[in-house]
């Protein structure tokens, strides 16, 4: 019986542990409400590909067709694109920007009001 337990122990808490290495603590999140057809919208793409692979593990970069997908906006009220809306590691908007946004206001932000280092542009 008390072999049982301690087998059945082990096993729970290996499952547990497997079950938190597959699921990483969360990270902050740049989202990008655009559509592939604006023009400002096409100057963010090499952006938003090259801030996804830096800053990859570190920050989840994300973009959303809002012409596409007509209803993906709307709980973020966005007005116009294209529009960045910076999320912290638990959710919380903490800074928004509309229009084109260069990397080094990107990084501004990470910084100011992530609390994040830059990092290096890793070469293609």
């Amino acid at each position: 019986m008390r072999k049982n337990l301690l087998l059945s122990l082990l096993l729970l808490c290996l499952a547990a542990g497997a079950a938190l290495a597959a699921d990483p603590a969360p990270v902050p999140r740049l989202i990008d409400f655009g559509a592939d057809k604006c023009d400002n919208c096409k100057k963010m793409k090499p952006v938003l590909k090259q801030l996804r692979t830096d800053y990859e593990g570190i920050v989840t970069v994300d973009f959303i067709d809002v012409w596409k997908d007509t209803d993906a906006g709307k709980p973020y009220k966005i007005r116009l694109i294209p529009t960045q809306i910076f999320l912290d590691a638990a959710g919380k908007e903490v800074f928004r920007h509309e229009g084109f946004f260069s990397r080094e206001d990107i990084e501004k932000v990470f910084q100011e009001k992530l609390g994040l280092a830059p990092v290096k542009a890793k070469a293609d």
